[in-house]
């Protein structure tokens, strides 16, 4: 089993040194003492229920500044700020996507190196983050346009479980001040 260690290491202080988000993100780590560890998984990374954070080890082929490998610990910490019911609804992955690519975009001046992902980034990425369903679902839409049909997003819930109960049942949205 190969050692990951210094890889991580220095991908966390590189993470430190990638801005306001990069930052907040690191202290956020450090302050509620998450492990950030290299998995093999079927995602390119995850949280846990534990609190911790995953990488895929496909990304360590990569340096520890390149900004993809980076703008994913950026996503997997918004998730663990977010909890777990909003982490788990299309409203929680749009935040988490936006924290993300427009991370790799103050790196590369682009969303995507790859001109039909940027594409399909940028209309994800002018989207208001908000309680709209219609909204929600076109987010929906547009990340599995981009990460294929293997992308379950489909699965989750428009809004957190809470919210989406609460709309369930009353089929008003339920607003967070």
């Amino acid at each position: 089993m190969r050692d990951y260690s210094v890889w991580l290491g220095q991908l966390l202080l590189h993470l430190g040194n990638s801005g306001l988000q990069g930052q907040a993100a690191l202290q956020f780590l450090v302050k509620r003492g998450v492990k950030v560890m290299v998995h093999d998984q079927p995602t390119a990374a995850r949280w846990t229920l534990t609190g911790n954070i995953q990488l895929h080890p496909r990304y360590t082929d990569r340096t520890p500044e390149d900004p993809y490998p980076i703008s994913l610990v950026v996503h997997e910490v918004r998730h663990l700020e977010q909890g777990f019911f909003t982490a788990l609804s299309v409203y929680g992955e749009l935040d988490a996507w936006q924290h993300q690519f427009s991370l790799i975009k103050s790196f590369t001046g682009q969303y995507h190196l790859e001109g039909q992902n940027n594409e399909i980034l940028s209309k994800l990425m002018s989207l208001d983050l908000g309680w709209d369903r219609g909204m929600l679902a076109r987010a929906r839409n547009l990340m599995q346009d981009y990460a294929g049909a293997d992308y379950r997003i489909d699965l989750l819930p428009l809004y957190p479980l809470p919210q989406e109960l609460f709309f369930i049942g009353t089929h008003k949205r339920f607003y967070i001040i």
